[in-house]
């Protein structure tokens, strides 16, 4: 039996596996197989080798057949008896180098493929790779199987699935599970980690430890401890970043993702900060600081919790690291279209962003976009998009505010000109100017006003800055 994982990459509120990220379903479902005879592409494989498409267009990067494993394709895909798609976007979002499939884009590369064909990943709960809207529909007849892989944690095949990085020639940041579920009773209303998994439970130091191991020993150097609600609810983790830096000590990049802030501790955040690599980042999935937002949708922090552990990360991780960044700062997360949205939800977001501004603490990015809208959660059937119809005429002079107002100056604070970013990877063009970042989580774009060779890391001084990137010139 011949099978090929055909990974469309996903995105979900616990989990990224969107290149340079590579997320745990391909892996896992590897594990499940014979190595043998397991095939791995990725869905820009299958744009290039069916729309033949080139790897740059007007002097601009085609980010959509970036990620390519250079395989033949064709030959492949006549040997295959069985095609697992991984597709599913559930908090969709600006990528710089990788373009998520859809539901609608593989339906038609795929459909006069002969062989047996399976959908997974997060589309099983609905998928979207646009904001503010509902999820994905189109016609999904021609898979015979979908199915949703419920993998127990105790399983090794988490382990025995790293063979799938020897398929793939470029750099990768292996996301790895600590977690599952939501440890709150009820999730917050547009969330579909509860409808996934009815409460939280935690996998086990020793099994994390042995596939990080397994990915360790055949080259991976990138780690992201990022599929999770919230890290620091996970019970374990001096026990865990210590045995994994005695076990792979030339680890070059671990990170964290999300984090509640109501359980973000002094003793917690002085572990992160000691164990894990500067440039990390605790994204806080705040969503909304007005009350009502809050009440309505039972979100999982006050403003004033918020804003307390932005002081208490700030306190132990604001000093910046051999790379040029901070050690460990927080991210907020901001979501347009909640339930009881109004004008004065955007005033109590400015007055806390501004809050935090003014008394120079610092936050390595606001991620802002709309709320999309999935079957099963509390905002589907309550009151669906009436709020992202009744104020999507203000989100863009919202979102510039926050940009404006809060994102360039805060950045400013955080990389002032003339700071150096060491080791920056180049990633694309766009005409004459080069855009790259460093490896990790929510690192930040740096702009190069001329072509340099891509995939190569460089020592930049900062030289100048936008909203949300920096320009700057290499020193090396």
């Amino acid at each position: 039996m011949n099978y090929t994982i055909l990974d469309c990459y996903t995105d979900e509120p616990a989990g990224l596996g969107v290149p340079p990220y590579l997320g745990v379903y391909p892996r896992y479902i590897a594990g499940r197989l014979n190595e043998k005879e397991v095939n791995y592409i990725t869905i820009d494989d299958l744009r290039k080798f069916k729309l033949n498409e080139k790897k740059e267009i007007n002097r601009k990067t085609n980010i959509r057949i970036y990620n390519t494993t250079n395989k033949d394709i064709s030959r492949i895909l006549k040997k295959t008896d069985e095609l697992i798609v991984v597709l599913g976007v559930h908090t969709p979002g600006k990528y710089l180098s990788a373009i998520p499939g859809t539901l609608r884009e593989i339906s038609a590369l795929i459909k006069d493929i002969s062989c047996r064909k399976v959908l997974t990943g997060p589309a099983v709960f609905g998928t979207q790779s646009m904001g503010g809207r509902f999820f994905e529909r189109t016609d999904l007849s021609f898979f015979d199987e979908i199915r949703d892989y419920n993998f127990d944690f105790s399983d090794l095949r988490a382990k025995q699935g790293a063979y799938i990085i020897k398929q793939i020639p470029d750099l990768r940041i292996i996301e790895i599970e600590t977690g599952r579920g939501c440890s709150r009773l009820k999730g917050c209303s547009f969330c579909l980690e509860p409808v996934k998994h009815k409460g939280a439970v935690f996998r086990r130091t020793g099994f994390i430890i042995d596939e990080i191991k397994e990915f360790y020993k055949l080259g991976a150097r990138y780690f992201r401890l990022g599929k999770q609600s919230c890290f620091f609810s996970y019970p374990w983790i001096k026990e865990l970043l210590e045995g994994i830096w005695k076990n792979c000590p030339d680890i070059e990049v671990l990170h964290i993702d999300n984090a509640n802030p109501s359980f973000v501790t002094e003793d917690k955040t002085k572990l992160i900060v000691k164990y894990c690599t500067e440039g990390n980042v605790a994204a806080f999935g705040a969503e909304s600081f007005d009350r009502a937002v809050i009440k309505a949708n039972n979100l999982n922090a006050t403003p004033e919790s918020v804003y307390k552990a932005v002081k208490l990360i700030n306190k132990h991780g604001s000093k910046s690291g051999k790379n040029g960044m901070p050690a460990f700062l927080p991210g907020i997360n901001l979501l347009f279209g909640l339930k009881d949205e109004s004008k004065n939800t955007h005033k109590e977001n400015m007055h806390w962003l501004k809050k935090i501004l003014d008394e120079d603490l610092l936050l390595r990015r606001i991620n802002i976009r709309q709320v999309n809208i999935y079957p099963e959660t509390d905002l589907f059937d309550t009151c669906k998009n009436k709020f992202i119809k009744k104020n999507k005429k203000h989100y863009w002079k919202w979102r510039n505010e926050v940009r404006q107002e809060i994102d360039n100056p805060m950045l400013k604070k955080l990389v002032p000109v003339g700071r150096v970013l060491k080791k920056v990877r180049m990633e694309i063009y766009d005409g004459n100017t080069t855009f790259g970042r460093q490896v990790g989580t929510y690192t930040l774009i740096v702009g190069i006003k001329k072509r340099i060779e891509l995939n190569k890391f460089y020592d930049i001084k900062i030289t100048g800055h936008m909203l949300r990137s920096v320009t700057g010139e290499i020193i090396n």
